[in-house]
């Protein structure tokens, strides 16, 4: 296989996280058993048989590598693959594709399907993504990957098997939808981006981006171009009910073991041992 670009692995119960992102470079990432991803700002080739994918915004370090994921795919007679990005991107990646058919001169087949704030996306019975708005300097959105069962209503709880499935003959519906959710990713996004949706403090696993660390850089100034500061962590660190927490997107400015110094410092517990620094 061939390794073209850097990739972290985490194992979470049943769940793999791999990918990896840095401020103004580039942001991939995605969950094999889940069969998505999240941005295209690079493409490892090994994450080329995902064929879902959701963008957060259309910065290059997000969206760049969206082309050559296509034309990789074609390549190699997969099937298109869908991608969702903010609505307001829509026709503007679509012109980009098709200008991109004629530099190439090859087909680059996909579905794109732009989604706004809010929307919940089906994509099997048991998988359901749904949206929120996140605060950047472009249209951006965050997403929560939920898992849904259905289980028996409380009511009907130790009733005979029969008993139950003669109240279901007659019409009755004797289940409630329950959902969990397992996976959230927040994207780029200052902190009404993340507190605007509970969801991703309660999702199993939070994939977040921390961009800047250092107590010299303003907080007001990071968040009017639409980041968190470790202090945004801090802030909130009581709301964290996740069970791991990657953080990454980390600013160019650092050097990987000056972040993890200031990250002991003033984060020596990692929030109880559930936050990662992905460098």
């Amino acid at each position: 296989m061939v390794n073209n670009l850097p990739v972290r692995t985490v194992q979470h119960g049943d769940l793999t996280i791999e990918g990896y992102s840095r401020a103004a470079v580039q942001s991939y990432w995605r969950i094999p058993e889940l069969s998505l991803g999240f941005d295209l700002g690079a493409q490892p080739w090994n994450f080329m048989g995902t064929e879902t994918w959701f963008v957060t915004h259309a910065h290059l370090d997000h969206i760049a590598a969206l082309p050559v994921y296509v034309a990789r795919r074609r390549m190699m007679k997969m099937e298109p693959p869908v991608i969702y990005l903010p609505q307001q991107n829509l026709a503007d990646v679509q012109a980009l594709l098709k200008a991109f058919t004629r530099l190439d001169r090859g087909r680059l087949p996909c579905e794109l399907r732009g989604i706004g704030p809010g929307e919940e996306i089906e994509l099997s019975r048991e998988l359901v993504v749904t949206t929120s708005a996140t605060t950047h300097t472009v249209p951006s959105l965050g997403y929560v990957v939920w898992d849904r069962r259905r289980k028996l209503k409380d009511e009907y709880q130790g009733l005979a098997g029969e008993q139950i499935r003669d109240i279901r003959l007659s019409g009755v519906d004797v289940t409630r939808e329950v959902r969990s959710p397992l996976v959230a990713y927040l994207g780029d996004s200052s902190p009404p981006g993340l507190d605007a949706c509970p969801a991703m403090f309660e999702a199993k696993i939070l994939i977040c981006e921390m961009t800047f660390v250092a107590p010299e850089h303003r907080k007001e100034k990071i968040h009017k171009f639409g980041h968190l500061h470790l202090d945004d962590f801090l802030d909130r660190r009581d709301r964290f009910q996740n069970e791991l927490i990657i953080a990454a997107h980390l600013s160019t400015r650092y050097h990987p073991k000056q972040a993890e110094s200031i990250l002991a410092k003033r984060l020596p517990d990692m929030l109880g041992g559930r936050l990662q620094l992905w460098t």
